[in-house]
């Protein structure tokens, strides 16, 4: 009896790149990648690359703990978005790039000011580039199902041409049936390059919960890669994904690389994640209440629970963070939710133009609310009084009157991280200076100090990105 080989399906991962949705913070986005990791996903795609300091070592640190997945950045249609993305996955084992194309006509004027023929020339062009700096190049071509079919194919056949290696299909509104979808695919392979070389990705996405069914369709078709979410939210469900290749890969003669064995569990844990339940990870520490650390912990101590939450900090940043610890650690007990509060405030920072020397602010039911804030900058001390609607809208007041500039607060935010009456506050910052938002971030047992260090935290990613 004549025996086949199965063509082997590859898994692309998304959750990462979407996961700002679900309010990942830097340990989550880093035991993800590790429970992807170990299900042995073919693809890692992060999110986007800001520009921030704490992306560039995002990526290093989920290089670093990725094994056997490739790691992918989208960037848009930009060369210098490509550029960027090249530098800050230096070194990486397995390394690829994702360009994010529009193609239908409403996005690509609305997204990108471009008509067919500019974005057509923007597309080679900068996969051109991308290929000169990855091995691996994949192109995104969004809104895809809603494309003038011929501009379709030349884009394809224009990106493949020029270096790409991953063609991806994407139905962004989902509202093909899955046999719809197929079709569509088995339409656009034939009709274009893909026939000859390159493999074809399919991103679909689960707005009618068909994600899956049409995933499976298009690898009926010729599709070689499945666009999945773990958390099946934005793209077709991985569990689903695997469960269907398990169930009928023999049927469809198909395959993929996916631990099967941990698949429940992985899946499970990175729900959980999500969530913001607790739950227990190879990197967890300072979990239980015996490993609750006090001041005496020396700086050893804390660089390996640091370590252990999944960071991968200079020797600077741990220096930072000590010494906060320090501070935090003479008020109360520190926890692991306390230690990765002061980590994500502490460490991954651009370096201060502005420092806080002082702070005071007044309110009462008798008084207008107003503040004295003094900052150092360059060695200088300089100082600001206002007075506003209350104590922190005073401070933010003082701090522009030093500055000699007003930024829009886009968004603040208070919260508290962690439980007690020395609970440990965090307040967001953001604000938005030529077009480009910047967030701060803050932490104190004191919501006004807080929201003052997220203050200057934002302003120093502003005088940092923009020379000032």
């Amino acid at each position: 009896m004549e025996e086949y080989e199965m063509r082997k399906i590859e898994i692309a991962d998304i959750t990462l790149r979407s996961g700002d949705d679900y309010s990942l913070n830097f340990k989550e986005k880093v035991e993800t990648a590790r429970l992807l990791d170990k299900l042995n996903a073919d693809v890692i795609e992060t999110a986007r690359l800001t520009g921030g300091k704490t992306d560039i070592v995002l990526l290093h640190t989920i290089s670093g703990i990725v094994k056997n997945s490739t790691v992918c950045v989208p960037v848009s249609v930009d060369e210098n978005e490509i550029e960027a993305a090249a530098k800050a996955l230096r070194g990486t084992p397995k390394a690829a790039v994702n360009i994010l194309a529009p193609v239908s006509t409403v996005q690509m004027e609305y997204l990108c000011h471009k008509k067919p023929q500019k974005m057509l020339e923007a597309v080679a062009s900068c996969v051109k580039k991308a290929a000169e700096l990855f091995e691996n190049v994949e192109i995104s071509l969004l809104d895809s199902t809603r494309a003038e079919h011929d501009f379709l194919v030349s884009v394809t056949d224009a990106a493949l041409e020029n270096g790409a290696k991953t063609i991806t299909i994407c139905d962004d509104t989902g509202e093909m049936l899955p046999s719809e979808f197929g079709a569509f695919v088995a339409d656009i392979k034939s009709a274009s390059k893909l026939s000859e070389s390159g493999k074809l990705a399919v991103a679909c996405s689960n707005a009618l919960h068909m994600a899956a069914a049409c995933a499976a369709a298009a690898v009926q078709n010729g599709a070689d890669i499945i666009k999945t979410s773990m958390l099946g939210k934005d793209a077709a469900s991985l569990k689903t994904v695997a469960g269907i290749i398990r169930a009928k890969g023999a049927a469809l003669n198909v395959c993929c690389n996916l631990n099967m064995t941990v698949l429940d569990s992985c899946v499970k844990q990175a729900v959980q994640i999500a969530e913001g339940k607790a739950v227990e990870t190879e990197s967890d520490a300072c979990t239980a209440s015996s490993d609750v650390m006090n001041g005496d912990a020396d700086i050893k101590t804390v660089s390996a629970a640091v370590e252990k939450l999944g960071y991968d900090l200079s020797e600077d940043d741990i220096k930072n963070v000590y010494a906060a610890f320090v501070k935090t650690a003479a008020k109360k007990d520190i926890t692991e939710r306390d230690l990765d509060a002061i980590v994500a405030s502490e460490a991954l920072q651009v370096p201060p133009t502005y420092k806080i020397e002082s702070f005071v602010a007044n309110i009462g039911n008798v008084i207008t609310p107003m503040a004295h804030i003094k900052l150092i900058k360059n060695g200088e001390e300089l100082s600001g009084y206002n007075v506003g609607d209350g104590p922190i809208d005073a401070a933010f007041r003082a701090i522009e009157q030093i500055v000699g500039h007003h930024f829009e607060l886009d968004d603040f935010q208070i919260q508290a991280v962690t439980r007690g009456r020395e609970a440990l506050g965090s307040a967001i910052v953001k604000l938005r200076s030529n077009g480009k938002l910047y967030s701060g971030r803050g932490l104190s047992t004191d919501i006004v100090d807080a929201s003052i260090n997220a203050y200057i935290n934002a302003l120093n990613k502003i005088c940092f990105e923009e020379e000032m």
